[in-house]
């Protein structure tokens, strides 16, 4: 809110147009990494199995979490990104009852009874937590007319009128990061043997759909990459 107001104040005292053009583009670019700094990072390493030659068309989601409330969100954003790029896709929760115990060959039914081609398993490895300390500092600010010089502007920021310069102390702080790892296998008829693997890092999660959709982003790219879809899905 504060870099909104202060775009306005600049922008109403600036009469040049191109100078109102620059703070505009500024502001836009700003907006944009705020806005991407906001999705969770997830890291990948993956592997595509040489002797499955499958295609996936549509997809059985199946994340074997402990809780069932983290299942369901986490189904449900997967399912709704691949099906908004054309890849079908139903969670296990649409199939299973989560307080049965089924044998194998009875998921590979169910699953195989709605047309599913593939079942993407999701299994939970652990947290890594690690923290750091960021020591505090002590600098002098030239103010906006400081900042941007008498060079390429000529004589300060016109005329540096707004020059807020001065000096800031920062205190140190602890920050704590938190990479939560999961394993990713997709399994087929064709083989024993997953088609497609992956190592996911997900670091600082703050909701589940959120991070769902991260991840599924990254594993639809990733199978789009490898040629893993099939002809027709988006």
């Amino acid at each position: 809110m504060g870099l909104i107001m202060l775009f306005l104040y600049f922008y109403k005292k600036t009469t040049d147009m191109k100078t109102k053009s620059f703070f505009f583009n500024l502001f836009a670019g700003l907006a944009i990494l705020t806005i991407t700094s906001c999705t969770t990072p997830v890291t990948m390493t993956t592997y595509k199995n040489p002797n499955d030659n499958s295609k996936i068309s549509k997809v059985v989601v199946m994340p074997l979490f402990e809780k069932i409330e983290y299942m369901k969100p986490f189904e449900q954003s997967m399912d709704a990104y691949f099906n908004s790029k054309g890849l079908k896709s139903t969670g296990s929760l649409d199939l299973l009852n989560p307080a049965v115990k089924y044998p194998i060959s009875e998921i590979k039914r169910k699953c195989d009874s709605i047309g599913a081609d593939a079942i993407l398993v999701i299994i939970y490895q652990g947290t890594d937590k690690t923290e750091s300390y960021v020591p505090g500092a002590t600098y002098v600010t030239g103010g906006f007319g400081g900042y941007w010089g008498g060079g390429y502007w000529g004589g300060g920021f016109y005329g540096n009128p707004y020059n807020y310069g001065g000096i800031v102390t920062t205190g140190g702080y602890w920050t704590a990061t938190r990479v939560i790892n999961l394993k990713a296998s997709v399994y087929t008829h064709a083989a024993k043997e997953p088609l497609w693997t992956a190592e996911i890092k997900i670091t600082d999660p703050k909701y589940v759909d959120e991070a769902a959709v991260s991840i599924a982003r990254s594993i639809y790219t990733s199978w789009q990459d490898l040629g893993l879809i099939k002809f027709g899905a988006k």
